[in-house]
């Protein structure tokens, strides 16, 4: 039995066999997913099982990291809290904060089997123009949708703390910046101080996802605009809900525009709706004041920075477990210009 590195099936498959009550899991195929940048997601199938009964696990990266990132406890919560809610999510099958099993604290839920869209469309899914502009408006409303659930209502009132939220995340990315510094980034240091002296004034209150991007979903192969399953709730918590908004746009590029940042060219395909029209159809859904709209994209360009420069700093502590940082430090310059841009020009 091969070990995997952050999940070796020797330890895995014994037990959830023990705490499934199920001995299918006894011996297990552990398989690594090569997609995302920080925690650690991998596929479990029972040995010689059909894949249709594997399920996920999630842990954060092997080696050092910041003491407030990868909350597995806080992921699983926010999960299982919006099962019955209209925001897609898997269903959670099993906590683990014994950090003797793994190394780390753990989770397991369902594999929810989608379309995974990261830097272009499978042949088939969403060719048509009308195809694709039901995939953009499908993932503005599942926005929505999670920004329109009352956090207390589903046990989720004590998840985070609104008030201050805006100032306490700049000082967040900010030390968080300050703590994986690769270089000296006076630009990067300016735009800090920018956001710092400007926050506005929250209007509204929520659940954040933190980093929602179609990368971050599972889509209907059937129904290009329904997502089966929003992923990756590590930075969730009660917040002000633009921020998801400013953090879409910094993934959602439009047809003509060279933007070193972007990590996936997909919503420059004919059909994508443009920020303008996300903006306006989230607007319009939610019934959301855009004013300060430009300020939430400085913010979120500020944010993508800092997250590109720790995922460098892991990289070069070998704690990446074999993902590809490539070009991830050469983005960072382009990222803080557009934020000033956002902040001084009101560039969306």
């Amino acid at each position: 039995m091969t070990a995997v590195v952050g999940a070796d099936p020797g330890v895995v498959g014994p037990y959830l066999a023990t705490v499934l009550a199920d001995d299918r899991w006894r011996e297990v195929d552990v398989d690594l997913i090569a997609a995302g940048m920080s925690n650690l997601t991998y596929v479990v199938t029972p040995r010689g099982g059909p894949e249709s009964d594997a399920v996920i696990l999630r842990r954060p990266p092997t080696g050092a990291v910041l003491a407030t990132a990868h909350d597995m406890v806080r992921e699983h919560k926010v999960i299982s809290a919006l099962g019955d809610t209209a925001v897609p999510v898997p269903r959670t099958l099993h906590l683990c904060t014994d950090t003797e099993v793994l190394g780390a604290p753990f989770y397991v839920m369902e594999r929810v089997v989608g379309v995974h869209v990261v830097d272009a469309l499978p042949a088939g899914f969403a060719d048509t123009p009308e195809e694709r502009r039901a995939l953009g408006d499908g993932l503005v409303d599942v926005l929505t949708d999670l920004h329109a659930v009352d956090p207390a209502a589903v046990g989720l009132g004590d998840f985070g703390r609104p008030e201050g939220f805006l100032a306490r995340q700049v000082r967040r990315w900010t030390t968080q910046w300050e703590a994986t510094r690769d270089t000296d980034r006076p630009d990067l240091d300016a735009l800090a101080a920018r956001l710092a002296a400007t926050v506005p004034e929250t209007r509204r209150t929520g659940i954040v996802h933190g980093d929602y991007r179609m990368d971050n979903c599972l889509l209907d192969p059937e129904v290009p605009g329904r997502v089966r399953a929003v992923l990756d709730w590590e930075m969730s918590t009660l917040g002000d809900p633009l921020t998801d908004l400013g953090m879409l746009f910094v993934y959602w590029p439009e047809a003509g525009e060279e933007r070193k940042v972007a990590l996936s060219p997909v919503t420059t395909l004919p059909g994508f709706p443009t920020r303008l029209e996300v903006a306006e159809r989230y607007a319009a859904r939610s019934g959301t004041d855009l004013g300060d709209l430009s300020w939430y994209v400085g913010f979120a360009y500020f944010k993508f920075a800092s997250i590109l420069a720790g995922i460098v700093a892991r990289n070069a502590a070998g704690a990446m477990a074999g993902k590809d940082a490539t070009g991830y430090a050469e983005k960072i310059g382009p990222c803080v210009e557009l934020g000033r841009a956002a902040l001084e020009d009101g560039a969306v």
